[in-house]
């Protein structure tokens, strides 16, 4: 029974809930999820304030001018939806020590950040204004900042409930700025101003592995 209580220093399990987008096409309501997202996660815990974390997640991002506030997105009446395969890595600290360790209920706020990398194929609304693809595909780099919050619920499963934006280094998501250069005429929008989603759902982790003798970093 002790052994089971200590060897914890893994977590491996899913991630569930829901995307919304926020760019130059639909509306921009910061957390309104509306397409289902799905994917996994690994932590490596390192102490009991901060892990390494990494995730992979797919989803649509969906953008529709007609559930715009901007009575000039309305009129325009451009739509998208496009699917994301996203790869993310970095480093989760909690406001309070979480060891899993030790027995016993506990639970305690987090923050997650460091690096994504989205894949996604591109598109482009041509004079018509249809939504139309160019045949290519490319990688959003960005950076998460995700705020959460987890409890263990028995000796080896940990539930976590969590919110996490994606800053985007790209403003191709959602087709107002074409990949190709011959299609810059198609561009429109603030491009002052990357793409942004957000990820709002649970994870559930199952812990495992044996605690090291030592902790290097």
């Amino acid at each position: 029974m002790s052994q089971s209580i200590v060897s914890q220093i893994y977590e491996v399990g899913i991630f569930a809930g829901g995307s919304n987008f926020i760019g130059d096409v639909g509306a921009t309501n910061y957390i309104s999820p509306n397409q289902l997202a799905i994917g996994g996660v690994f932590k490596w815990n390192r102490s009991p304030r901060h892990c390494f974390r990494a995730s992979i997640i797919f989803s649509d991002l969906e953008g529709n001018d007609s559930k715009s506030d901007d009575p000039r997105r309305v009129q325009r009446g451009y739509d998208f939806n496009v699917s994301i395969l996203e790869i993310s890595a970095g480093m989760e600290f909690t406001f309070f020590d979480f060891d899993l360790h030790t027995s016993g209920i506990k639970g305690t706020p987090y923050l997650y950040s460091g690096i994504t990398m989205a894949n996604h194929d591109n598109y482009f609304f041509n004079q018509n204004g249809d939504y139309t693809s160019e045949n290519t595909s490319s990688w959003a780099y960005g950076i998460p900042i995700v705020l959460g919050y987890k409890t263990n619920i028995s000796n080896h499963l940990v539930l976590a409930a969590e919110i996490g934006a994606r800053y985007t280094f790209s403003d191709e998501l959602d087709g107002s700025v074409p990949d190709a250069e011959s299609r810059e005429a198609f561009s429109f929008g603030n491009t002052n101003s990357n793409d942004w989603y957000v990820f709002s759902g649970i994870t559930l982790t199952y812990t495992f592995g044996r605690r090291p003798c030592y902790c290097g970093f």
